[in-house]
């Protein structure tokens, strides 16, 4: 069936492709694109190869097309929309239709523009987004953070590291630039709407070859939802991976965070207690995070293992943490938590990246 494109689209960066014979829906659909600054090809039917299913930076599919859907080719970018998310057949449906998400309107709507402005934006592939959760205090979730973060930057990739616990202590401090010019989370906590990719990244401290948002040494700031949600999807924008260290507790910033992460590392000693305090912390994610999985850190109680630990939260286990020695001390000489590129935590943090940017993980990384 033949799509309708917007005048002059030829020879110019095409708008999304939306599937769909729901009015309402589709008068939606097209006032979300306007906000983006974008024309939409709008396909009634099934859309052919020319009518966009290929060649669009990104496909919105109302959950009434479907059906028709079945057996187009696979491909990122699709995204399953309409406004009854809670039927578990909308769910199947994404599955078998390959969505990247399944969004409900209006809920989703500030999302939806954005996403829909990236794709038009032409940025690439967006960031590969880690999110690092200790599951109970003290677990060493920030120093894997930066480890991997650190890691990431020293084989060549866009780093960013963001700090999104503004009672951590801040990650500059591990990094050992807290006095490095550049911005900080305060400069940021008014934020709305689409904050520029590139003015982000040079405005922010460089550290270790590597980009990083944190936190002022004043009293802490409480960032909206808003802000955070601008500030991720910039940094997202950018390419390479971005890295966030996020706090246990749940509130609309870190559901925001949450919402924008490809997968999540859940930070765990190997001790009864902490696993029970990490349960908590991975029932109230994984509200949010579909691919949540557990690192686990020795040493261990009697009868437990990183398997054993992994299996008791109901998580895929993502690899044990190594114990690095003399850790401490590189620290407090101003080397940061992976800078020995041969110690044990820069070769966890290595496999783990090789491993993520293939697609993989699927069997977990290498101690």
């Amino acid at each position: 069936m033949a799509c309708d494109r917007p005048p002059g689209a030829e020879g110019r960066r095409g708008g999304p492709l939306i599937v769909t014979e729901d009015e309402e829906l589709l008068d939606d659909l097209l006032r979300l694109c306007a906000a983006a600054g974008t024309e939409p090809e709008v396909c009634h039917g099934v859309p052919g190869r020319r009518g966009g299913w290929e060649s669009a930076p990104l496909i919105l599919v109302g959950d009434d097309a479907v059906p028709r859907l079945l057996g187009s080719a696979r491909r990122r970018g699709v995204l399953l929309v309409g406004r009854n998310q809670d039927d578990p057949r909308v769910w199947q449906a994404a599955v078998e239709l390959g969505a990247d998400h399944v969004l409900r309107l209006p809920d989703a709507e500030a999302w939806l523009v954005d996403r829909i402005a990236d794709a038009v934006e032409g940025v690439g592939r967006p960031a590969l987004t880690v999110g690092v959760i200790g599951g109970r205090g003290g677990s060493g979730a920030s120093t894997l953070a930066c480890a991997l973060a650190v890691t990431a930057a020293r084989s060549g990739r866009r780093t960013m590291l963001i700090d999104g616990d503004p009672l951590g202590g801040g990650l500059d401090v591990l990094l050992g630039g807290e006095q490095s010019d550049g911005r900080r989370w305060p400069d940021f906590a008014a934020s709305r709407g689409r904050v520029a990719g590139t003015a982000l990244e040079e405005s922010l401290p460089r550290l270790h070859q590597l980009r990083v948002l944190s936190w002022d040494r004043g009293d802490s700031v409480v960032i909206p939802a808003e802000a955070m949600r601008a500030v991720l999807a910039a940094a997202r924008r950018r390419g390479g991976v971005v890295v966030v260290d996020l706090p246990r507790r749940i509130d609309d910033s870190v559901v925001e965070a949450l919402a924008q992460l490809d997968l999540g590392l859940l930070v765990v000693p190997g001790e009864l207690r902490a696993v029970a305090a990490a349960n908590r912390v991975a029932v109230s994610v994984g509200m949010v995070l579909r691919d949540l999985r557990a690192v686990v850190r020795g040493p261990y109680a009697d009868g437990l293992d990183e398997q054993w630990v992994a299996d008791a939260l109901g998580l895929p286990l993502a690899g044990e943490l190594p114990v690095e020695p003399g850790l401490l001390e590189a620290q407090g000489g101003g080397a940061p938590p992976g800078s020995a590129a041969r110690g044990p935590l820069a070769r966890f943090c290595s496999a783990f990246w090789d491993q993520a940017l293939a697609g993989g993980l699927a069997g977990g990384v290498a101690s």
